[in-house]
């Protein structure tokens, strides 16, 4: 069973993302508020769970977390500032639509910037320790699965509603065969260094 949050005199929220190793579409965060006597033996990092599950403890997330957000940030923001920085840059617009706001941030990895003066804590692996990291990440995987397969429907051919993005064999052959879309990260390298890419 996770522990519910990182530290308890303060309220705060567990902010996570989704999407960092992907060659396109946005780089998704979340952040998280739950209620002191939150409790749940599913929740746990979205990577170990399956999408079934995601989407049934997304519901409950959603209608117990005493306040949560997500913010996608695009692959043109993604290109001009770098993937770590809009990483952070999204957890941090999460983090900042939150009411109440917290006074406390668990941060999943081990990268942040600090954000309006508030203590905040790194932990690796922190989705597979906190209930309130572990929210926020299925949060993010959720919102952005959503968003992958929405624009799946624009470009079938990269089988984006089975990789979200991510560096498959068939979405490198697909880009290899159909070139890049304008939701690929050109920043990225999108083929092996082998198999040149004009962009």
């Amino acid at each position: 069973m996770l522990q519910l949050s990182y530290q308890n005199k303060l309220t705060e929220c567990g902010t996570d993302e989704a999407g960092r190793g992907c060659l396109a579409g946005p780089v998704t965060a979340a952040a998280v508020i739950l209620p002191k006597q939150f409790k749940n033996k599913w929740l746990d990092d979205s990577k170990k769970l399956s999408a079934k599950k995601r989407n049934e403890l997304k519901e409950i997330i959603l209608n117990e977390a005493k306040a949560h957000a997500i913010c996608h940030v695009s692959w043109k923001e993604i290109d001009e500032i770098n993937i770590l920085q809009a990483s952070i840059l999204a957890m941090q617009r999460s983090i900042a639509q939150l009411t109440p706001s917290p006074e406390f941030i668990a941060v999943d990895g081990n990268k942040f910037k600090p954000f309006k003066d508030l203590p905040h804590q790194c932990i690796i692996k922190g989705d597979s320790k906190y209930l309130n990291i572990a929210a926020a990440s299925i949060l993010a995987k959720t919102a952005r699965d959503e968003f992958m397969e929405k624009i799946h429907q624009e470009f079938p051919a990269y089988q984006w509603n089975k990789n979200k993005g991510y560096p498959t064999k068939a979405h490198r052959a697909a880009i290899k065969e159909f070139g890049v879309t304008p939701y690929h990260r050109k920043s990225f390298q999108l083929l092996p260094s082998q198999l040149s890419l004009n962009l």
